[in-house]
């Protein structure tokens, strides 16, 4: 393919040292997983790739980074840099103050590429939580014990269990939110900020 004359020319290729300082620059803005950092590092590599033109040399030389980019990330992780049962710890802890349940957690650990195991040793195993992240629910969206009406007819009800129902609460944490008093909720969800 001949060469555009208002087309850079590729930089070098990247080498082990590069996608190092690539990583820890990522790392240094968000807190990620070893699979989040790779991703990271494999669309660096095919940034480059895209701007060579000669496809024999740089199929050899992506797979020279593929290799690089997978030492940087053993080496992230050996060092303790990267740790993806701290990640999913830190996650799930902010994510059940925000109203999740662990089914949601458990989804968007999945995501960033938190290991199923690794991800039901860091979910909080307790129903006193899960019924606590409900209600944080439950009071954003004005539901049960945080509801602006007094007694709701049984459509309503049925539609604000459907909401934490969809949110991937469990059938008893759903009924105990709606039988919750507001003082008591309130209670409740002060205990899980703690």
């Amino acid at each position: 393919m001949p060469q555009h004359p208002d087309r850079d020319t590729p930089g070098p290729p990247p080498t082990e040292a590069t996608l190092r300082d690539a990583a820890l620059s990522y790392l240094a803005r968000f807190a990620a997983t070893e699979a989040g950092v790779r991703q990271v590092l494999d669309r660096r590599i095919s940034r480059w790739a895209r701007s060579v033109d000669d496809r024999e040399v740089m199929a050899d030389q992506v797979a020279t980074a593929r290799q690089a980019a997978a030492r940087v990330v053993a080496g992230l992780v050996a060092s303790g840099v990267l740790n993806d049962a701290e990640f999913a710890a830190g996650k799930a802890r902010g994510l059940v103050r925000s109203g999740l349940s662990r089914r949601a957690i458990a989804a968007r650990l999945a995501t960033k590429g938190v290991k199923a195991e690794i991800t039901q040793s860091v979910l909080p195993n307790d129903p006193d939580t899960e019924l606590a992240s409900a209600l944080t629910l439950a009071r954003r969206r004005r539901i049960g014990p945080f509801r602006m009406t007094e007694a709701p007819d049984a459509a309503a009800r049925q539609r604000e269990m459907a909401i934490l129902a969809r949110a991937g609460f469990t059938r008893d944490a759903v009924n105990a939110a709606m039988a919750m008093s507001q003082e008591d909720a309130e209670a409740l969800i002060l205990d899980l900020r703690r």
